[in-house]
């Protein structure tokens, strides 16, 4: 419990506690900060990312059987999920440079794009109980997920003004997969599975160059060592899970290929599979590597 530390007359008062130096700018500070375990608020739910360009932009033919199979899939599994923003957010930020809008005012306009796609999205999905989830509700998700509800929310975080500045570009840098992959992280869930139009992570881009290849496995630090020219998911989200203390395990499958969302929430090693830690030894599966929880 914390107690009243009085000074001397004139002199502070103060809140005994880890963190009662004035200074939260001293590393002995702040590295006493991490000496405690992180809980997992919400250990059976799974965050789905559809993505935009890759699925949402194709269509009724590509989301629609999607859509299908996250219904099916609830009927076993808590579900919430995000949604991509697509070709629109990359003509808005067009416009953004050209008008020489600064990131934190593209930042701010492209949350407004994801929010559109997250409304048709709930629209196909209300029979079945699709709800808008917005970020200032997180509360009530708990109740929304017993009540079998799927939560749909937009992937962009919410630093609009505040977007941090992106080095040598001007495009905001934590974009919608960094967005969905932090809904992970703070909930504690299950799984993060950004789903795609391609089987996974390749070494280049298989729709430019066909020498690409599929990288079924591998560690953050392994893939950032590779320095790619191009990912299929934001290189953020990669550089964030080295910190992670909940989502260590991410998941990349085949959006268009139907049954493969079924099979990765239940822990199969479709598509890319990207950990923290060294690969695991050969007779384990990624069911084991799973946080296990009492529903999923």
């Amino acid at each position: 419990m914390t107690g009243i530390i009085k000074g001397a007359a004139g002199r502070r008062m103060h809140m005994r506690s880890s963190l009662m130096r004035e200074s939260l700018m001293d590393k002995t500070v702040m590295a006493a900060s991490d000496k405690h375990a992180v809980i997992a608020m919400l250990p059976d739910v799974n965050i789905v990312s559809i993505g935009g360009c890759s699925i949402m932009d194709r269509g009724k033919n590509a989301i629609v059987p999607l859509l299908d199979e996250v219904v099916r899939c609830r009927r076993e599994h808590q579900i919430v999920l995000g949604v991509g923003l697509g070709a629109r957010l990359r003509h808005t930020y067009h416009i953004c440079l050209d008008l020489g809008i600064p990131t934190g005012g593209m930042a701010m306009v492209a949350g407004a794009v994801g929010e559109q796609n997250r409304y048709m999205v709930q629209a196909l999905l209300a029979k079945h109980g699709g709800v808008v989830l917005h970020k200032d509700h997180v509360v009530v998700l708990p109740l929304w997920l017993e009540a079998g509800l799927i939560p749909l929310m937009t992937g962009m975080p919410p630093y609009h003004y505040w977007e941090p500045p992106s080095g040598n570009q001007r495009v905001p840098m934590y974009r919608e997969d960094f967005g969905m992959f932090m809904v992970s992280e703070t909930l504690g869930a299950r799984s993060m599975i950004f789903v795609k139009d391609e089987d996974g992570l390749h070494t280049a881009d298989p729709k430019t160059d066909p020498s690409g290849k599929l990288i079924p496995s591998g560690t953050a630090q392994e893939l950032l060592d590779m320095n790619l020219p191009d990912l299929i998911i934001e290189r953020v989200v990669l550089e964030s899970m080295l910190y992670a203390r909940n989502t260590r395990r991410i998941q990349i499958i085949n959006g268009l290929k139907p049954g493969l969302l079924a099979r990765a929430l239940a822990g199969e090693p479709v598509g890319t599979v990207i950990t923290t830690d060294k690969p695991r030894a050969e007779g384990t599966s990624d069911a084991d590597a799973l946080p296990k929880g009492s529903r999923s």
